[in-house]
């Protein structure tokens, strides 16, 4: 069950069936030439509501419990009508415990995100077998999110919604679309999936945990016992970047926290502040970010 040890001092009356995600989905179609334009914002909608009213879980959430994510596409190309290309942000974001401060906890770029859609067609989708790649992709998606969450506020907590997302891909693989495929890039849905399934990213996986919920959570009480826990975090994510040098959830954990962990450790023990330094520019060299971390 989902540790949410949150806002227990509301006290308005919420509903206790309410569904567990909370996305918003923006499409940007500036590259398409179509005086069809509602097509666009009716997608938005049915895309959300998709996502947003369906129970994906067996667990009860309150109103404010609700996961904030979100999906924005960019559409490319339209080859017929009905048929689009496009590449879309996920992003996931969690609250941190007695502040008003939501954490990155996932930023993955999909490249193959190619569906069809008719204005106001209904979204069909079965866990148990492919119907088409939209809902496909949806899904997958929405059990990656309640993955992530799962996995920052208990121990491997995500486990049943990542096994349900790789029943997804599983289910896809004879579609011959782009991203589900064992043999397509390292950038992929199969291969994160593949990557989060591994039982060699243990380390990352508990990482997850460890960082949010016992260092970002108490972090305002103790700043310097969840810094030496996030620098704990760090060689662990070492560990796994040592055999996957280059893997999709390892470059997507950096995606997601980057900017953080460079606020984080600008301040505190020197000593911690230059070992994460010297992790984090190793594991993650392409940011300038990480130089402010020393600048003091």
């Amino acid at each position: 069950m989902r540790k949410l040890l949150f806002f227990l001092c509301l006290s308005f009356a919420v509903s206790l069936q309410a569904q567990e995600l909370n996305c918003k989905v923006t499409i940007n179609a500036d590259q398409i030439s179509t005086t069809d334009r509602a097509v666009f914002k009716d997608m938005e909608r049915a895309f959300a509501n998709f996502l947003n009213s369906r129970k994906w879980t067996n667990d009860n959430y309150k109103n404010y419990e609700k996961i904030n994510c979100r999906i924005f596409l960019n559409i490319s190309k339209m080859p017929s009508i009905g048929n689009f290309v496009s590449n879309a942000q996920i992003t996931v974001a969690r609250p941190v415990f007695n502040t008003n401060y939501e954490s990155v906890l996932f930023n993955f770029a999909d490249r193959d995100w190619e569906f069809e859609y008719i204005e106001s067609q209904p979204l069909e989708y079965n866990d148990n077998t492919y119907i088409n790649n939209l809902t496909s992709m949806l899904a997958f998606y929405a059990y990656i999110i309640l993955g992530m969450d799962y996995d920052s506020f208990s121990d491997m907590g995500g486990v049943p919604y990542f096994q349900k997302a790789l029943t997804v891909v599983n289910n896809a693989q004879g579609s011959n679309r782009p991203g589900w495929d064992a043999l397509g890039n390292t950038r992929s849905r199969y291969a994160l999936i593949e990557n989060i399934n591994n039982p060699q990213m243990g380390d990352l996986r508990k990482g997850i945990y460890k960082y949010h919920r016992l260092a970002l959570d108490t972090f305002e009480k103790t700043p310097d016992d969840s810094r030496t826990i996030m620098l704990d975090v760090l060689k662990s994510v070492k560990k796994v970047w040592t055999v996957y040098p280059n893997s999709i959830y390892v470059i997507s954990f950096f995606d997601s926290k980057s900017t953080e962990l460079a606020n984080i450790f600008s301040e505190g023990n020197l000593q911690v502040r230059r070992e994460a330094y010297d992790l984090l520019t190793q594991l993650d060299p392409k940011r300038n970010i990480y130089q402010k971390i020393i600048a003091n």
